[in-house]
């Protein structure tokens, strides 16, 4: 029995001198790079995700890896190092993993060149030693991009979202409305992304707003969030047409072309009921009699009193929308002096609501939305905009 065991120890003592010394063997320190493999040839431009792996059967105290140039792609690390341990064949091994995206430049040959992971390893007196290991470059064959550049936007993954801040048909008047585009794009970085569309309507007003991009590193390759923003108007006192958007990209995983269309949308102001311009006809009267005409005199002067007072109140909000007395009136001069074109808007909208749209008005106001909602800054003198503005005579007045 005591010598099994003696036999036994003799046997493994190799392994534990190894695991603390200064002699490292080939098979305890182990560096590659691993390119996922999908089945074609990459084109120019098309994410390319590679993992860095390590195999490492020592004690590490520290470690630091030195990339190459990686000539001809752009690059991006998805996250953090990552650490942590299997067993291998019974044995615990320690794992490091690095992932990247990468994207080839140019057509033709590239090579991935080699990776060095220097690290700090023990000996056998506890004693710090330094040790690098290296991958072995990795050969990729890129072929040239199938469209233009101008046209060419390789994703793995594409969705849209066309989102309206309210009803686009349904406005009131004088009211615009924000149209927010969300791209979504796997496998490309911000740059990538195509520029902002210019949004056409024959007859609409459309401010853009500076668009934003955003990148969420993942394990599948970035994903990019563009955001496209628009407030649109009608042009008129009814309605405008946008035009459709149109976006071309090519889907790396079906290895097809695609092209989205985003159709036309109607923007409007909401649906005005007339008033009725019928007039009842007129019956044959006749001359009353003596009490006919008494009841007929005290149904006249109860007529006259209702209508008298009916036409006091009526008078009164009929002079409450004179501009000394119009409390819109008073908000919009308030937010002049103050300099707050945004809440002068909103007084002016109110006063558009009440009064109904008038050419002169909507005109006055298109030139105070292009003052606030315009890429370059515009100056517009805001107490003009008000007396311009309370002089126009209402269409409903």
């Amino acid at each position: 029995m005591r010598g099994w065991m003696i036999a036994a120890l003799l046997a493994v003592w190799p392994l534990i001198g190894w695991g603390q010394s200064r002699e490292v063997l080939p098979e305890q320190l182990q560096l590659s790079v691993e390119v996922e493999q999908t089945g074609h040839q990459p084109y120019r431009g098309e994410m390319i995700l590679v993992t860095i792996r390590g195999s490492y059967r020592r004690h590490i105290t520290r470690e630091r890896v030195e990339q190459p140039p990686l000539d001809g792609f752009s690059w991006s690390q998805l996250g953090p190092d990552r650490w942590y341990e299997e067993r291998i064949s019974g044995r615990p091994v320690k794992i490091f993993e690095r992932r990247m995206a990468l994207y080839p430049e140019r057509a033709g040959e590239l090579t991935i060149g080699a990776f060095t992971h220097h690290l700090t390893l023990t000996d056998e007196g506890d004693e710090w030693f330094g040790h690098s290991v290296h991958s072995e470059p990795v050969e990729i064959s890129v072929a040239p991009a199938p469209a233009p550049a101008s046209e060419w936007f390789p994703v793995r993954r594409l969705r849209i979202s066309d989102d309206w801040s309210n009803a686009p048909d349904q406005l009131a008047p004088g009211e615009g409305v924000l149209r927010v585009l969300r791209i979504e794009a796997l496998g490309a970085m911000p740059g990538m992304i195509p520029p902002m569309p210019d949004l056409h309507s024959p007859s609409g007003l459309i401010f853009a707003h500076p668009e934003k991009r955003l990148v969420e590193l993942t394990p599948e390759g970035p994903m990019t969030y563009a955001f496209w923003r628009w407030t649109i108007r009608p042009g008129n006192d009814t309605s405008a047409i946008v035009e459709p958007i149109r976006l071309r990209y090519f889907d790396t995983v079906g290895r097809v072309p695609h092209e989205v269309t985003i159709s036309a949308q109607r923007v409007a102001y909401g649906t005005v009921l007339p008033t009725s311009s019928k007039v009842a006809p007129l019956r044959e009267t006749r001359l009353p009699g003596a009490s006919q005409a008494v009841l007929g005199g005290a149904v006249f002067l109860l007529g006259l009193w209702l209508a008298v007072r009916g036409w006091r109140i009526d008078g009164l909000n009929r002079l409450q929308r004179f501009a000394p007395l119009d409390p819109l009136a008073r908000q919009m001069r308030r937010a002049a002096r103050a300099g707050d074109a945004r809440a002068l808007r909103r007084a002016a909208a109110l006063m558009l609501a009440r009064d109904g749209p008038h050419p002169a008005r909507l005109a006055l106001l298109g030139r105070l939305d292009r003052a606030i909602f315009a890429a370059a800054p515009m100056t517009l003198d805001l107490p003009d905009m008000v007396r311009a503005f309370t002089s126009a005579r209402s269409t409903a007045g």
